[in-house]
């Protein structure tokens, strides 16, 4: 089965988000259990895949879900998961059909979810470039700071201006190009917004300000992300989610900060627009907008994109 048959593109195939950034420590495993946990809760039936299973940061986080709610007797709603490990073959083809074979395995065992969810590796290798492909929405979390633009583009960062794309996002237009040749709908890129700070800082406005630029010359969606706190690695050894807490949690009380994290949960969903989500106090969020013209590249420079002459 090639994975492009795993795709969801008609009734009854699952929406696959993936997770994707090069650079560890962005929050991809955080975002994606707050994602899948928040699918769940609405009633949908969502898989997780680990290609980043080596690290094991996402299946950690649902099998410390799995036993706290066994021991604890919660009833805490639990995903499926695959963890899908690359292949230790020395011939790179060989390699390469291995990967892509356990990819879709994994994929014809979750095709009867309403999602999947994907976390990928914080390294460019030939698995992470495949589920890539597979996304119909890719959410790329990037901490605020100029220091992790880079993912995006190459900057100058004493001038502020962008010099080029990033092999990151060169890498993302490959994957773009392989759905469009396959006859796919389109990736809906969003960059989350990850750990802002809480003050208005000239850094930050100027960060936003690159961001705007990069997102009309890459074509991107811009979503808010989570600020940094200890709560979520609080969570993570039960596997928990600030959905899952309420004043009335054992040994839990639930702060101003705690209810302020979980309303910046709930505006990511809203952002992503996923279909079927239907997010609190307000309507039902369609599919993302489709990106429009995929065959062309990055353009960050003004020229075409790679491989367009």
């Amino acid at each position: 089965m090639n994975w492009s048959a795993a795709a969801p593109t008609g009734d009854g195939r699952p929406h696959i988000v993936v997770l994707g950034n090069e650079k560890g420590g962005s929050g991809k495993s955080t975002t994606a259990m707050h994602v899948t946990v928040s699918l769940l809760k609405r009633g949908l039936s969502v898989g997780c895949i680990d290609l980043d299973a080596r690290q094991g940061t996402l299946s950690r986080q649902i099998e410390n879900r799995r036993a706290h709610a066994e021991s604890s007797g919660s009833k805490l709603e639990i995903p499926a998961l695959h963890r899908v490990y690359g292949s230790t073959a020395d011939a790179r083809p060989e390699a390469q059909t291995e990967d892509r074979e356990a990819l879709d395995a994994a994929l014809r065992d979750l095709a009867g979810c309403d999602y999947v969810v994907i976390d990928t590796p914080g390294s460019d290798n030939y698995l992470s470039r495949i589920g890539h492909a597979s996304a119909d929405t890719l959410i790329t979390p990037l901490n605020d700071s100029f220091l992790d633009l880079d993912v995006l583009a190459r900057v100058d960062i004493k001038g502020r201006a962008v010099l080029g794309p990033s092999t990151y996002s060169q890498m993302v237009w490959e994957q773009r190009q392989t759905r469009a040749k396959a006859g796919l709908k389109p990736i809906d890129w969003i960059v989350m917004r990850n750990r802002l700070g809480h003050v208005d800082a000239r850094n930050k406005r100027e960060v936003a300000a690159l961001l705007n630029l990069l997102a009309e010359r890459i074509r991107f969606r811009i979503a808010p992300g989570f600020g940094e706190r200890v709560i979520f690695r609080e969570l993570f050894p039960k596997g928990l989610t600030l959905l899952d807490l309420r004043d009335e949690s054992p040994g839990f009380r639930l702060s101003l900060s705690h209810v302020a994290a979980r309303q910046e949960v709930r505006d990511l969903l809203r952002t992503l627009r996923l279909p079927g989500y239907l997010p609190d106090n307000d309507g039902e969020a369609g599919p993302g907008k489709s990106m429009a013209d995929e065959t062309r590249g990055p353009g960050l420079t003004g020229a075409p994109g790679p491989g367009t002459g």
